[in-house]
């Protein structure tokens, strides 16, 4: 990084994003041509012929893309934005090596535009960081403040026709919103004036690395706010500057829930915030079900007020919040009363949320898995059964496909079939099925009346076409 131009410089050179359709890269991409850039891109996905739909938008707003095949790589002068974890064998890292081009990873442009702007807010945590992203921007947009914000979730909020892939929004310099990802260690480059921690669990990395890099974190951010109710969040607090903590069950969060006024229904929510700064209190509704969107909710509340917006003006814009896509994403109601849900969770935490949050309701789950690669099922797959089997009832019942696979060089050799031993060991009821057409034969088979099909997993678009085909299936 030490000869890294500045962001001036940057934008007077082309880009080129390779995986630009991936959650990380295609909002970069979005700010990065919003801002005047010049882009290209390529992506496997696109060469496979998946998600057409996606890259025939991104065409439409004027990237130029290309096969991953290197040719899209034509001059020395070209940023070329790809993974750290990228195989040096794929063509256009080769080409890109063969001219001299700067290569930069997305978290280090990223970090790039979020440090030079005015403030940068940055979201950070094991789980919910996407919709919590989303709620500060939709809050910081709806206050005024014209904020660019960065997330790996498509905002419904900021969708059009012409821009079905909103999971940035370009706006002026002086507020970046960002989440930030401790998984690749990224979140090292961030120096937030307000940095958000939202909970500390096993994910990517062991729990004393976690710890470490999130002390770290709430030590360079000006302002912290951190969830009180997270024992491991709120463990690190004395590692920060000023606080301002949030919560629901923390009686003592300066952000925090009237006990007894929240009503939760199965799509929405409402409750009392208290501000115990002044001890004011405010009428929330939320168009998310799940106690866990209530703690993001106020974690949005938290960091706005830290930006300055008064909590009256957030808890105000959060009714108008529309949620994100594959975030408890109500597909729809089959005619015969079959609801479908798609869902991003794919950890250990985010599974848990999102299971908790179906079974608050009546109803049998039938909850399909897709784990997002071979090298986290190793690293969190006695946890994840652990899950299922703790969360789903005997009524209920977890389908696992093979893990997602792109190709590359990764191990093989231990797939779900071991994660389905591991969820009936601890009394839970499973079912491996290898390929994610037979699995959907079998939620056919499975589904009546009144049960609710949850659809979970990361790192590939076609889970979403997945799930509306089982509503179309489910008639």
């Amino acid at each position: 990084m030490d000869d890294i131009p500045t962001a001036d410089e940057l934008f007077t050179r082309p880009f080129f994003f390779s995986g630009i359709g991936g959650s990380g890269m295609l909002p970069l991409a979005q700010i990065v041509k919003g801002r005047g850039g010049e882009v290209a891109g390529s992506d496997r996905s696109r060469d496979q012929g998946r998600t057409p739909e996606k890259f025939a938008a991104l065409e439409a707003q004027g990237f130029a893309l290309h096969p991953q095949d290197g040719s899209g790589i034509v001059s020395a002068e070209q940023v070329f934005v790809a993974s750290a974890a990228i195989e040096d064998t794929v063509p256009e890292v080769v080409r890109a090596k063969e001219l001299g081009c700067l290569r930069m990873s997305r978290a280090e442009l990223n970090s790039i535009l979020f440090n030079t702007s005015g403030a940068g807010l940055a979201v950070a945590g094991t789980s919910g960081k996407s919709t919590v992203t989303g709620m500060l921007g939709w809050i910081m947009h709806a206050a005024g403040r014209d904020p660019t914000v960065m997330n790996g979730a498509v905002m419904k909020n900021f969708v059009t026709a012409e821009r079905p892939n909103a999971s940035a929004l370009v706006g002026g310099r002086s507020i970046y919103v960002s989440e930030v990802d401790e998984s690749d260690g990224s979140i090292a480059l961030y120096r937030p004036a307000v940095g958000v921690l939202l909970n500390v669990s096993l994910d990517h990395k062991g729990m004393d690395e976690l710890r470490q890099l999130f002390g770290a974190f709430l030590a360079r951010s000006r302002i912290a706010v951190i969830n009180a109710d997270d024992a491991e969040a709120l463990a690190l607090l004395p590692h920060a500057n000023e606080v301002i903590t949030f919560g629901i069950d923390q009686e003592k969060a300066q952000i925090g829930v009237v006990p007894g006024s929240v009503a939760e229904g199965p799509l929405r929510q409402a409750a009392m915030i208290v501000d115990r700064h002044d001890g004011s209190e405010h009428a929330l509704t939320l168009a998310m079900p799940g106690k866990h969107n209530l703690s993001n909710a106020l974690a949005a509340i938290a960091a706005a007020a830290a930006a300055g917006v008064p909590v009256a003006a957030s808890v105000a814009a959060l009714a108008d919040f529309k949620g994100l896509a594959r975030r408890f994403d109500l597909v729809g109601v089959s005619a015969s009363g079959i609801a479908v849900i798609d869902d991003f969770g794919h950890n250990p935490e985010k599974c848990a949320a999102t299971l908790r949050t179906l079974k608050a309701h009546e109803g049998r789950v039938i909850a399909f898995f897709q784990p997002h690669g071979y090298g986290p099922l190793r690293q969190m797959g006695a946890e994840l059964a652990e899950t299922f089997a703790r969360e789903l009832g005997p009524e209920d019942c977890t389908i696992l496909c093979d893990p997602v696979y792109f190709g590359g060089t990764v191990d093989r050799g231990e797939g779900s079939e071991r994660i389905v031993r591991l969820i009936e060991v601890a009394g839970g009821h499973a079912e491996y099925i290898p390929t994610r057409k037979a699995c959907g034969d079998r939620i056919v088979c499975l589904a009546r009346p009144n049960h609710r099909v949850v659809v979970m997993g990361a790192r590939d678009d076609t889970l979403t076409t997945f799930a509306r085909e089982l509503l179309e299936r489910l008639g």
